[in-house]
């Protein structure tokens, strides 16, 4: 059994602690919030202990690994004390909002050898790893566009995206994370245009809500990532992926796969489900899976601290593209 302590008991965090208490071979052991009510609440939940401190929390014996599900100001500093401390990290994306600050980390904390997973949690959802996989195995021949759709179905609040880092590190992260993940080379050259379509408050912010991005690598292989911050239909998550021997297709997922044939209507079907806790619960599963396996039977973790790195410093040449205009090259 792998012990865990949560830091972070919101929303991520809540959700967290209910797969961690589920698997058969996890345990919460404890819980700390900075808000100790929110603590409580996933203790009775869980039956996990409040940790006073991040101290305390570290400090006991049944605890050999954490989640890290703070606010994204913090992951850093808890990313430190757990490495220091000996303790497997499974960490909510992203590391840092400053490359600057994610390298500094590293330095401090990478000779320790302690397994760090960051939670690009796409990857483990079953169709796109099923894709994944499909095109590792030739299915398609040689992969030469990669088309990922993310949109929202609405602008997150004023509070959020004060501190989000921006459309590109808060949501477009996680696509750029599987773009690398389906593209068979490193992206080399980034271009992103964005824009304030949607609400007047993303503009007064001065924050984007509709956004294309494309990724190039050396010979010439193309992601085309596509945000929008309001899809009134629902969470919209699709991907394809196009070879030389044809095209692999994730789309979206639904409630159920009834539809309904009328003289009025054509397979109307229940709509694309409402947010990413809904649409990914099976993948956080298997993200956390993938860590307890990779921690108790000494694996390489499936998505590491250099992919969290990576993912950021793609964002980071993203910005760089919008502000000037014009294409960014990394190599």
């Amino acid at each position: 059994m792998l012990g865990f302590a949560l830091f972070g008991c919101g929303r991520i965090g809540r959700m967290h602690a209910g797969f961690v208490a589920a698997h058969p071979r996890a345990e919460l052991v404890r819980v700390f919030d900075v808000h100790r009510p929110a603590a409580e609440a996933v203790a009775a939940e869980t039956g996990a202990r409040v940790a006073e401190t991040v101290e305390e929390a570290l400090a006991d014996p049944a605890v050999s690994a954490v989640l890290i599900a703070s606010s994204t100001d913090t992951h850093v500093d808890l990313i430190t004390r757990s490495a220091e401390a000996g303790k497997a990290i499974l960490c909510e994306k992203p590391i840092d909002l400053d490359l600057r600050k994610v390298d500094a980390c590293w330095q401090r904390i990478g000779h320790l050898g302690v397994p760090i997973q960051i939670g690009f949690n796409r990857r483990f959802d079953p169709s796109f790893a099923a894709l994944a996989r499909r095109l590792r195995a030739g299915e398609i021949g040689e992969p030469r566009q990669v088309i990922i759709t993310s949109r929202d179905p609405d602008i997150p609040s004023d509070d959020y995206m004060k501190v989000a880092g921006g459309l590109l590190r808060d949501m477009t992260i996680h696509d750029l994370d599987l773009a690398r993940f389906l593209l068979p080379e490193e992206p080399v050259a980034v271009f992103a245009t964005a824009s304030a379509l949607i609400d007047e408050r993303v503009r007064r912010l001065g924050e984007h809500d509709t956004a294309v991005v494309v990724l190039t690598t050396a010979s010439g292989k193309q992601a085309v990532i596509t945000n929008y911050r309001r899809a009134v239909y629902g969470y919209d998550q699709r991907i394809e992926v196009v070879g030389e021997k044809g095209m692999l297709k994730a789309e979206n997922r639904h409630p159920t796969t009834v539809e309904v044939w009328t003289a009025e209507r054509t397979a109307a079907r229940d709509p694309v489900l409402h947010f990413f806790i809904e649409r990914y619960r099976e993948a956080y599963a298997a993200e956390l899976d993938a860590f307890v396996e990779a921690v108790l039977e000494k694996k390489p973790v499936p998505v590491g601290f250099a992919d969290g790195r990576a993912a950021l410093r793609l964002a980071d040449a993203a910005y760089e593209s919008l502000a000037t205009g014009r294409l960014v090259r990394l190599d």
